[in-house]
């Protein structure tokens, strides 16, 4: 995990093409571009290997949400259920389009809990947004079923799973819509970019649109387009899309690495009674860019990380229970409605909302849970030396607790 580990002459050439014709951008200057179409290279990749009908690039994954939310016609009041874990570009993008953000509880899988979406729905509900947190995913079939019966949209962010499979259909290609994200620490990188995938051709054409003020593309100049609705600009360029054609070339070596790496040290892990690992559902594949395991309880959990941070090995090691990015706990900006703009008061009303909201069954997850991150780059000999670190550190303060009882 993440592609960058692995840059090389392949991301050089295609950025070199696309500077010797001069043209950054994705739209228009057909002529001074000389037959260079970086971002439509991409997307076809895109749809070739993870099997969608259409894919559309945009600047973010955040960006990649936002497109897909508008284009699928989520908009002011309407609910979105999604989990307590996750980015807070996932509610971020559900706010940008005056949608309200549902947070609710996660099971082992560390994704949405189907019995808590069944709990959240009300007459409001449009969406259903799991995020496939850390490589792995959600039980899809549970969430279809529960979308079918209720009318609701099903929007996957897989921004974090770029590579993991269900019952044989990559994620983000599985709901109505599905995202990648493409930033520096993903598995595929252009630095910045993102991608909105669906088999729904309107749905594709409005994001299109969106992602280019509302351009129709349909002249025969950028000049010439008509704008049937208002867009944004989320357009990716040419060079960000050149990163990212050359790493999607390498997507096999990236994923062998992953899982081969990720085999290795959770080899280790296992050799400890005491530690439990996150459910994958049946049918699913991770995509091996995290270790993600669970220790008995809070306190055992906290004193492996307080450990590994005094030894120094703690880098790579995620305690999302206390992260300020990734868990419900810590996002007071939301609870606030931390604004510099006015929003919606049915918006306000369900941030406050959050404040005293008790998440008791995510707590218990994440509270035990520690994500190891995956290098693609590691020797055998820093697996071996990382393996056996963490091991001394658990078992040493295993020890240490059970002397204390």
């Amino acid at each position: 995990m993440p592609g960058f580990e692995l840059f090389g002459e392949e991301e050089r050439k295609e950025v070199n093409d696309v500077l010797e014709t001069g043209i950054l951008m994705r739209y228009g200057f057909d002529g001074p571009r000389k037959g260079i179409w970086k971002a439509k290279e991409l997307e076809t990749a895109i749809t070739q290997v993870f099997g969608c009908g259409y894919a559309q690039l945009t600047s973010s994954g955040t960006s990649a949400l936002t497109t897909a939310m508008a284009a699928l016609g989520i908009g002011a009041g309407d609910e979105v259920i999604m989990p307590a874990f996750t980015f807070v570009a996932s509610f971020e993008a559900v706010l940008s389009v005056g949608a309200v953000p549902v947070l609710v509880d996660i099971d082992e899988t560390l994704t949405l809990s189907p019995d808590a979406v069944r709990a959240a729905i009300t007459p409001k509900t449009k969406c259903v947004m799991p995020v496939h947190m850390c490589g792995s995913m959600a039980d899809l079939d549970a969430l279809k079923q529960i979308c079918a019966e209720h009318h609701l949209i099903l929007l996957e962010d897989a921004c974090q799973s770029i590579g993991a499979t269900y019952k044989g259909k990559s994620l983000g290609t599985i709901g109505d819509a599905g995202t990648f994200s493409f930033d520096f620490v993903k598995t595929i990188t252009c630095a910045e970019g993102g991608v909105v995938m669906t088999n729904d051709k309107d749905m594709y054409i409005k994001s299109d649109g969106y992602t280019d003020h509302g351009h129709d593309h349909l002249g025969a100049d950028r000049g010439a387009d008509l704008h049937p609705f208002i867009g944004y600009n989320y357009r990716i360029s040419e060079l960000h899309a050149a990163v990212g054609l050359a790493q999607i070339r390498k997507l096999d070596t990236f994923l062998t690495l992953q899982k081969k790496n990720n085999l290795a040290l959770r080899a280790y892990l296992e050799q400890i009674p005491e530690i439990s690992f996150r459910v994958i559902p049946e049918g699913g594949v991770d995509s091996y860019s995290f270790i993600s395991w669970f220790l008995p309880t809070e306190e055992l959990t906290r004193a492996v990380v307080a450990e590994m941070k005094m030894q120094g090995i703690l880098a790579g090691n995620f305690y999302w229970f206390v992260n300020n990015w990734h868990y419900i706990s810590k996002w007071d900006h939301l609870k606030q409605a931390g604004t510099l703009h006015a929003i919606s008061e049915e918006q306000k009303i369900a941030l406050a909302k959050l404040k005293s909201t008790q998440f008791s069954a995510s707590d218990a997850i994440m509270s035990r849970c520690i994500s190891t991150s995956i290098s693609l780059v590691w020797t055998d000999e820093q697996i071996r030396e990382k393996g056996e670190k963490m091991v001394a550190v658990i078992k040493k303060v295993l020890q240490t607790q059970m002397a204390g009882v």
